[in-house]
Parts: C-alpha cells; sequence; structure tokens
C-alpha cells in the first residue's frame, strides 16, 4: 500500500483544500470543528443515490422503502442465463419508471446470443436504441463476455472484440455511460475454502468459479481486455462494476483511474472495502479523497417478489444506515468474515456527497436525480 499512499498525497492537497473551505463558510460553520462531516441523523436528511440494483418484481415495496430513505437508484438489466430473462428484467423496469420517474434510472443491456450472426451488430445498435426511447440512460455488460462467449472457433470471446467497435463507438459518440462487470473478483480463481467473502456464490454457481475451469481465460486475461477496451475508446463513460473487479487492492484500482480518466467505478463490493479499512485505515481513508469524483455508491441488491415486505424494507434500511456509518462517521463497525471491529472512514461531508448522489448525477446524465 505505499505506493497507493505515495500516488495519493501527490494530489490530496488540492482536495484538502476544498475541505477545508467547506469549513470556514460562515463564523458560526468555522466554530464548530465537526460542521464539515455528517453525522448518522444526517442520513434521513440527505438525498442519495444507488448506482446498482436489480428490481426484479413489479411490487413497489423497496421502492417506496427507498424513498422514505430519501434513495434513488439506477435499475440494472443483465444478459445472464439464469434468473430471469433480459426481456423481462427490462419490461419490468420500464413499467416501475413509468410510475415512479422521480426515484428510477435504468441500465439496459444487449443480448449476445445470435453474436456470431452477420446482421448482430445491427441489431444490437436498434435495440440499444429503442431502449434509450423508452428511457434508459446507460448500458451495462456483464461477465458472460470473457467467460461464457465463445466465436465460430469455439474461443472465448472478450470485451476488446473487434465486433463490439461499432456498439462501444456509438455509446462513445452519444455520451452513454457503459457499465461494465467484467472479470470476477479474485477470490474467482481461489478455491473455496480460500475466499475472504465470495464463497456462498461460487457455491451455488460452480459454473463461474474459475478455479474449477483453469482452461478459461484468467483473472489477467479479464482485466487487460477491458484496460485494452478503454484504450481503444478512450471517450467512452466506463463505470467499472464492482470497484472494477480491481477489490482486492486499492493501489492497483488507483493506477486504472490515473490512467483512464474517463473511468469510475461503483462501490458494490462493501465487504472489500470495510476489509481494506481493517487493514489498511489511512490509505483506505485517503484513497475515497484522492479520487472523490470517481467512486459511487453502489449496493447491487437484488430485489424480487418479498415474502415480507416489512422484513425486506427493515434489512434494506439498516443496510444503508450501516453504510453511511461507515463513510460517514469514525463508528466502530463489523461484519460476518472480518476478525474484529473496523473504524469507519468519517469522509468530509463534500466527499460523502459527491460519492452519494453528485457524482452518479454527473456521470450518469439526466436521471432525474436533480432536474
Amino acid at each position: 500500500m505505499n505506493k497507493l499512499r505515495v500516488s495519493i498525497l501527490t494530489g490530496l492537497f488540492s482536495s484538502l483544500l476544498l475541505v477545508t473551505n467547506c469549513s470556514k463558510q460562515s463564523t458560526a460553520e468555522s466554530d464548530n470543528p465537526d460542521v464539515s462531516f455528517y453525522s448518522v441523523d444526517d442520513f434521513q436528511r440527505t438525498e442519495k443515490f444507488d448506482s446498482h440494483i436489480h428490481l426484479n418484481t413489479g411490487d413497489t415495496s423497496f421502492i417506496k422503502q427507498a424513498q422514505r430513505d430519501h434513495f434513488r437508484f439506477l435499475v440494472i438489466v443483465d444478459d445472464r442465463p439464469f434468473g430471469i430473462t433480459m426481456a423481462d428484467q427490462e419490461e419490468i423496469v420500464r413499467k416501475q419508471l413509468k410510475a415512479f420517474p422521480e426515484t428510477i434510472a435504468y441500465a439496459t443491456t444487449f443480448s449476445v446470443n445470435n453474436f456470431n450472426t452477420p446482421g448482430w451488430q445491427d441489431e444490437t445498435l436498434d435495440y440499444l436504441k429503442n431502449s434509450f426511447a423508452h428511457g434508459a440512460i446507460a448500458v451495462k455488460v456483464w461477465k458472460n463476455i470473457g467467460m461464457d462467449l465463445k466465436d465460430e472457433n469455439g474461443k472465448f470471446v472478450m470485451i476488446d472484440n473487434p465486433k463490439f467497435d461499432p456498439v462501444l463507438d456509438y455509446l462513445e459518440e452519444n455520451n452513454i455511460p457503459l457499465v461494465g462487470h467484467l472479470g470476477e473478483p479474485r477470490d474467482c480463481w481461489l478455491p473455496l475454502e480460500e475466499m475472504t467473502f465470495h464463497r456462498g456464490y461460487y457455491e451455488s454457481h460452480p459454473e463461474y468459479h474459475m478455479y474449477l475451469h483453469p482452461e478459461y481465460p484468467s483473472y489477467d486475461d479479464q482485466i487487460n481486455a477491458r484496460d485494452h477496451m478503454l484504450e481503444k475508446h478512450p471517450k467512452l463513460k466506463f463505470i467499472g462494476g464492482h470497484l472494477g473487479s480491481l477489490e482486492w487492492s486499492l493501489e492497483e484500482l488507483a493506477k486504472r483511474l490515473d490512467k483512464y480518466p474517463n473511468m469510475s467505478v461503483d462501490l458494490a463490493r462493501m465487504s472489500n472495502l470495510n476489509f481494506h479499512a481493517k487493514s489498511h485505515w489511512q490509505e483506505t481513508h485517503d484513497f475515497f479523497v484522492m479520487y472523490q469524483d470517481r467512486l459511487l455508491y453502489a449496493t447491487d441488491v437484488q430485489i424480487r417478489d418479498p415474502e415480507d415486505a416489512a422484513e425486506m424494507n427493515q434489512r434494506a434500511h439498516d443496510s444503508r444506515i450501516f453504510h453511511w456509518k461507515f463513510f460517514a462517521t469514525d463508528e466502530m463497525l463489523s461484519i460476518p468474515g472480518i476478525d474484529g471491529e473496523f473504524r469507519g472512514l468519517k469522509l468530509p461531508r463534500a466527499v460523502v456527497d459527491k460519492i452519494y448522489q453528485e457524482n452518479a448525477e454527473r456521470i450518469l446524465g439526466n436521471t432525474g436525480i436533480r432536474e
């Protein structure tokens, strides 16, 4: 983490100037050393945005609880081979968007089922344009690119394959963000007993447990293909899902954010961030201050038809409060998978505002976050 600390300190002074200015807005504020920070009570008074959820139900309970918690969110549609279909996901979110236009924005996706047919590119662009006409503001690509999809010769297709270029060119030219879940956490290449946080998922989905599939592209193959795609499309607005699949190293993530100025990441691997805070609190805190313009709060919560709506809403609310404590306070916290407690980052109010709303507002554009 020493290299990350040096990298962060080179740009930290300008960020600290912003924090200092925020603390000098008035005489009353300057008399209060904590005015530049939020408290737990501020959660209920602050507008927030979750940049990564999956809304797979027509039930409105989750949406109404989000409104009570002052949350809006980006609903992600995925092209995945399990769960409800891509078409059903899109139908659900369009109906919910009509009913709750001030709360919901959505990211469409595209199918790769016909990738090896001559008309795939035109069909995909037509599909995306239709989704944008129905309210989509971004596009999601999933790990099936790199882990499932193969070309006509049986070779795995990665995201930097030239056949994707016309689609990515269209997004780049029209300033449409691409959300990318490309690759997996590095735990995916470990045996189950050596994993830190992701054992349950890979027990349920051994087809994506790469430790069991050494013939598949490696972790480095996945990251390198993503990086190559960004090099080919330097003006593409790219949001790396799940900390850009670099959750294991804030130093490696910082290198990508430095190299690719149009790359940002969502924070939907919160347990890894908690682990970094436990292991290297100061470096983790400084990373968030340094890259405060490139980080978007996100949960990747999966919403299905609830058996008990009240219980679901309480879990959602409690999780949001926990995350708020982690970012906004210095309370001692704990989660399963981490031995002992870790301290919240107590980020300045200006940084919290960016992570929880302003970055999504700027990067996603016309989401209805703020007119």
